[in-house]
């Protein structure tokens, strides 16, 4: 048996429970990963809330894992019991969880796995916003919105290692800022003021940005806008601001653009996803992309992870921690 977070209902923090339930067993093309770190997303927090629909409880919840292979489904597979994996899981929140051996991120034994348990979602969605969607070509800038989050904190790291020249990070409060300053952003705006757009502008000298990443929407969509150059492209990947919406006759006579991107619909071109699984395990490989969780907590205060999120108390990517590790 093993311990595990569970939805009981959808609702508040409070219907997720920690209940005992047997060890998964691996199918064809599977393993069990014996977890480590479940990094939350706010995916999660969605999904407890009910956003995605109605679901039979309990059931489990958490979208990616680190941890160290402890069973294999396939005899021929190239991976092994004991190896040091990260990988995108359907209920994650648990001491073992199953995995497609497919969607597997190698992890060297010199990283942690708190520090990459954020990979298999937020940073395939990072790399795709950027590579996929956006189409980021070298020497062209960046304005990343929420950046002190998972998903943006990544993006602006991501954006440095494919050859952005500049790379703004927008976010609101000291704390926030001072947490997308770290990774070395070449500059930061902060919601609060109500300049934050002509300070975009002063940081590209006036000439604006060619990419936006937002998963904001609402007013800072509306405002963002007015800073995206010509050619540029937005790329829309959440709404948590509200829905935005956008001026067709300023995106024709700009020739902008704006994009949608899923996680779940680049499902439909797996080997998009293969792609951006092989160029973050590379990544990690070389030491070149290095994250640090925000907080962690133990599995069993998923409820009290879920709470903060949702509080906007919580910067970059925030961890479960198990007793497995």
């Amino acid at each position: 048996m093993m311990k595990a977070v569970r939805m009981h209902g959808t609702g508040e923090p409070d219907v997720l429970w920690v209940d005992d339930v047997p060890n998964p067993v691996p199918g064809p093309g599977e393993v069990v990963i014996a977890v480590g770190a479940a990094g939350v997303t706010f995916g999660d927090v969605m999904a407890r809330r009910g956003a995605f629909g109605s679901v039979n409880v309990p059931t489990g919840l958490g979208m990616q894992v680190a941890g160290v292979v402890s069973a294999v489904g396939t005899s021929d597979a190239a991976v092994a019991i004991g190896d040091r994996v990260a990988a995108r899981v359907a209920a994650g929140y648990a001491e073992y969880a199953v995995a497609r051996i497919d969607d597997l991120i190698s992890v060297p034994e010199t990283v942690d796995l708190a520090s990459v348990s954020c990979l298999p979602v937020q940073g395939v969605t990072a790399y795709q916003l950027l590579v996929d969607a956006a189409r980021l070509s070298a020497g062209e800038s960046v304005l990343v919105h929420a950046a002190a989050g998972g998903v943006g904190g990544l993006a602006g790291r991501l954006a440095k290692l494919l050859g952005a020249s500049t790379v703004i990070g927008a976010a609101g409060g000291r704390a926030k800022l001072d947490r997308v300053r770290a990774p070395g952003a070449q500059a930061v705006v902060d919601y609060h003021n109500p300049r934050w757009p002509d300070m975009v502008l002063e940081a590209t000298e006036g000439a604006g940005v060619d990419v936006i990443l937002d998963s904001v929407g609402g007013e800072v969509s509306q405002r963002g806008a007015s800073v995206l150059a010509p050619f540029g492209r937005t790329v829309v990947y959440g709404a948590a601001g509200g829905v935005p919406a956008f001026d067709a006759i300023g995106l024709m006579s700009a020739n902008q653009s704006v994009i949608g991107y899923s996680l779940f619909g680049w499902d439909r071109r797996p080997t998009r996803t293969a792609a951006a699984l092989s160029a973050l395990s590379e990544y990690v490989a070389s030491a070149e992309l290095r994250t640090d969780p925000g907080q962690t907590f133990p599995l069993e205060e998923a409820a009290t992870a879920h709470q903060l999120m949702e509080a906007r108390e919580t910067v970059g990517t925030t961890v479960l921690l198990t007793d497995v590790r």
